[in-house]
C-alpha cells in the first residue's frame, strides 16, 4: 500500500493547488524566550532525524494494520516518507519564513500519493498527528535534559507547535480528497462507457473481464435487461425498483429517457418476476428483454429490451417481450408491418371514422375474448348478436373468414400492427 512519493501521473495536484493557510505568528515579543528554548530543541531533533524517523516508524508499524502491510511490500519508502515529513516540519520550526512553503508541498504529495494507492485516509491522518506528538515530546525530552526550568517556556509555543500540525492534517486531507474525487470520476466514466458499450453491443472481447469485474457480475451468467421509462424523472428511481425486485443483481445505466438494467438471472423464475410491483409510478413503462448467455450478448439483450419498452401502452405498463414475440416481429419491420395492416384492414381503414373505429373495435373485443361474441358484447355494452353482424361486416369488406385460423391470424397481426404502428 505504502509506496515511494513521487510522481506518477496527471493525477497528482501541482504546487500552485497547495492551500496558501495563515502563517503562524508567535503572541508577543515577551514570547522571545521561549522561541529560543524552542529552537535549541529543533536543532537537536535536526541532528537526530534518523533516530526520530525510527520511532515514528516502530509506532506506525504497531498501531496502524495499513502501514503495517506498507511496509511488509515496501519498508523503505515508508522510512523515506516519513524522515521528509520529519524533516521539513522540524526546518519549519527554525525558520517558518522559507521552510514552510517547502513543508506544504511535501504534505500535499503526501495526501496525493496515498490517495492515489487507495490508502486509509484516517490511517495516514494518524501518522501525521503521531508525529507531532513525536516532535513535541522530542522539544520536551531535549529541554528537560538540557536546561529543566525551560520546561515551562514552551507552554508559550505550545498553540503554534499544534496549530502546525493540525494545518499539514487539512492539507493532507484536501490533497487526498481532490484526488480520490478525480479518481472517483474516472472509474464511474469508465464503468459507464464500459456499461454503454455492453448495451449497445460494441464491447470487445479483451474489454469483458474488466467489465464483469467494474459490474460486480459474471463474464458468463445468464442475463437480461430491463428497459424502463419513467414520467417524471423523480419517478424514475421508483421505476426502477418496482422493475427489479429486492435482492436480484442488477446494474442500472441511467438515459436520456429510457433506464437500462443489467439484470442476472440466478433463478429459474427471475424472468418471470420481473416486471412492475404494486406501488410503481403511474405511467412507468417496463420492458423485460428475452433472457441471453453472458455479456457479450447483452447489445441483443438491450435490443430486446427496447422492442418491449415500444409494445408498452403510452398510459404505462409493462410487457416481456417473450409474451409478445408476435407484436415484437411487426416492430422489428415498420414497413411490412404497416403493409399488412394495409393489405388485411385497407377497406376498414377507409371507411367514416365512426364507422372505421366501431368495427375495428369490436374486432379487436372479440379477439382478445378468445373468439366469445358474448363476452365481447358484455365487455362492448352491446347484444352478443351485435357483435357478430359487425363480425360479418368486417369479413365481407376483408375479405376474410373469420372461421379460418390462417385469416384470423392474419387479421390479429393486422391489428397488432395498427395499434403499434399507428397507422
Amino acid at each position: 500500500m505504502y509506496q515511494a512519493v513521487r510522481s506518477r501521473g496527471a493525477l497528482r495536484p501541482t504546487a500552485p493547488a497547495v492551500p496558501q493557510p495563515r502563517s503562524p505568528r508567535f503572541r508577543s515579543l515577551t514570547d522571545a524566550e521561549a522561541l529560543r528554548v524552542l529552537h535549541r530543541g529543533a536543532r537537536a531533533m535536526q541532528d537526530d532525524l534518523p533516530d526520530l524517523t525510527d520511532r515514528l516508524v516502530a509506532a506506525l508499524r504497531e498501531q496502524e494494520p495499513a502501514y503495517r502491510a506498507a511496509m511488509e511490500a515496501d519498508p523503505a519508502a515508508t522510512w523515506q516518507e516519513a524522515h521528509g515529513s520529519l524533516r521539513h516540519s522540524v526546518a519549519s520550526l527554525l525558520d517558518p519564513r522559507t521552510a514552510r512553503e517547502e513543508a506544504r508541498r511535501c504534505s500535499w504529495r503526501i495526501g496525493a500519493t496515498r490517495a492515489e494507492h487507495g490508502f486509509p485516509l484516517d490511517a495516514l491522518l494518524h501518522a501525521f498527528r503521531l508525529g507531532g506528538s513525536l516532535v513535541w515530546q522530542g522539544l520536551v525530552e531535549e529541554t528537560s535534559r538540557r536546561a529543566p526550568d525551560d520546561v515551562r517556556l514552551l507552554v508559550h509555543v505550545a498553540a503554534d507547535v499544534w496549530n502546525f500540525v493540525d494545518e499539514h492534517c487539512t492539507l493532507v486531507a484536501d490533497a487526498y480528497r481532490q484526488v480520490e474525487r478525480r479518481l472517483a470520476w474516472r472509474r464511474e466514466n469508465r464503468l459507464r462507457l464500459l456499461t454503454a458499450a455492453l448495451l449497445d453491443g460494441t464491447s470487445r472481447i479483451a474489454d469483458l473481464p474488466e467489465a464483469a469485474e467494474a459490474l460486480g457480475l459474471p463474464e458468463q451468467g445468464r442475463y437480461a435487461v430491463v428497459a424502463v421509462s419513467a414520467g417524471a424523472a423523480a419517478e424514475s428511481a421508483t421505476a426502477r425498483a418496482s422493475a427489479v425486485p429486492a435482492g436480484m443483481r442488477v446494474h442500472w445505466h441511467t438515459g436520456v429517457d429510457v433506464d437500462h438494467g443489467i439484470v442476472l438471472l440466478e433463478a429459474d423464475d427471475a424472468l418471470r418476476r420481473l416486471a412492475p410491483a404494486p406501488g410503481a409510478p403511474e405511467g412507468a413503462r417496463v420492458g423485460v428483454g428475452l433472457p441471453v448467455d453472458g455479456l457479450a450478448a447483452l447489445g441483443d439483450a438491450r435490443r430486446h429490451a427496447d422492442a418491449a419498452l415500444g409494445i408498452c401502452p403510452e398510459t404505462g405498463g409493462s410487457v416481456r417481450l417473450h409474451e409478445q414475440l408476435p407484436s415484437a416481429l411487426l416492430l422489428s419491420s415498420p414497413e411490412l408491418g404497416r403493409a399488412l395492416a394495409e393489405e388485411v384492414l385497407g377497406p376498414l381503414l377507409r371507411l367514416e371514422p365512426s364507422d372505421r373505429d366501431l368495427l375495428l373495435d369490436t374486432l379487436a373485443a372479440w379477439l382478445e375474448c378468445g373468439g366469445s361474441a358474448q363476452r365481447a358484447g358484455t365487455r362492448l355494452y352491446c347484444h352478443r348478436n351485435t357483435v357478430l353482424n359487425r363480425l360479418r361486416r368486417c369479413e365481407q369488406l376483408t375479405g376474410r373468414s373469420l372461421t379460418r385460423p390462417t385469416d384470423v391470424v392474419q387479421v390479429s397481426l393486422a391489428l397488432a400492427a395498427r395499434r403499434l404502428l399507428r397507422t
